[in-house]
């Protein structure tokens, strides 16, 4: 009697990979969802992510048994459930932003008229927290949970100062220091310097070193144990020329709510 051919396991490496890639597609399908707004089916889905049609329906049908999506017409797509909501806002609940956080956001975004945003650590990214747009009609535009590399902004930068020589070199050999435009620093001499040249001045800044013609000023915003950092941004045509002005409007607000966010030195 012949055995079967028992499977090849596989390289751990290629497993791992394998599982951060199932991993990377559940983030993906949640932006997609996020996007569109409404049902979608396996077709619909494979086709505008690229997968193939096996992967999707493995992936959607494991996300429909753990209660994640539902089908709200018989044959009318998927959708997420509400269950994703509550995890996240269980998560969110657990170390919440101080209120004194979105006052002072608020506030500095009401006075000098430009998106205003907290950002945290994420690796060798900073990721914003918390955002409040702008009224212009050109202005910049990000969202919770965008990020942006430590070294190319001055939110990131912000966030740089907070960490002692060596995190900082620590950090440094996991970067890739690309460039982004002429104004990209692309070496750790370049962002050292500037947080030299930041901490005469009194306050981080850029100048579209990230994204074409957008301009920011930022200061760190040590709370607790949480090394977060605010920036102001918006047009090159409109802050540049502020950003002196910019920064001494944040740094009366932090002064303000100071008492109210338990800010620690960064020194």
């Amino acid at each position: 009697m012949k055995h079967p051919t028992p499977p090849i396991p596989q390289p751990r490496t290629q497993q791992a990979r394998m599982h951060v890639k199932q991993a990377a597609n559940v983030l993906e399908l949640l932006e997609y969802f996020a996007r569109r707004r409404r049902p979608a089916t396996l077709a619909e889905m494979s086709d505008d992510l690229g997968w193939p049609r096996s992967s999707t329906f493995n992936l959607i049908g494991t996300l429909a048994d753990k209660g994640f999506l539902y089908e709200p017409r018989v044959r009318g797509g998927y959708y997420p459930t509400p269950r994703w909501l509550a995890l996240v806002q269980s998560i969110a609940d657990a170390e919440p932003l101080p209120e004194a956080v979105h006052q002072l956001a608020a506030e500095i975004a009401g006075e000098t008229g430009e998106t205003t945003a907290v950002a945290a650590p994420a690796g060798t990214y900073s990721i914003f927290i918390h955002v409040v747009e702008s009224s212009h009609a050109i202005r910049y535009i990000t969202r919770v949970g965008d990020r942006i590399p430590l070294y190319a902004s001055s939110v990131g930068r912000a966030i740089l100062a907070q960490y002692s020589s060596s995190e900082r070199e620590a950090l440094y050999r996991r970067m890739e220091f690309e460039r982004f435009s002429e104004t990209t620093y692309t070496s750790i001499d370049a962002v050292e310097a500037e947080l030299r040249r930041a901490t005469e001045r009194g306050y981080h800044q850029s100048n579209a070193e990230f994204q074409p013609d957008l301009a920011g000023v930022s200061l760190p915003l040590p709370i607790g144990q949480r090394r977060l950092s605010i920036v102001v941004a918006g047009p090159v045509s409109r802050c540049l020329g502020r950003r002196p002005e910019t920064a001494a409007i944040i740094q009366r607000g932090i002064r303000r709510f100071a008492d109210a966010l338990n800010l620690r030195s960064c020194s």
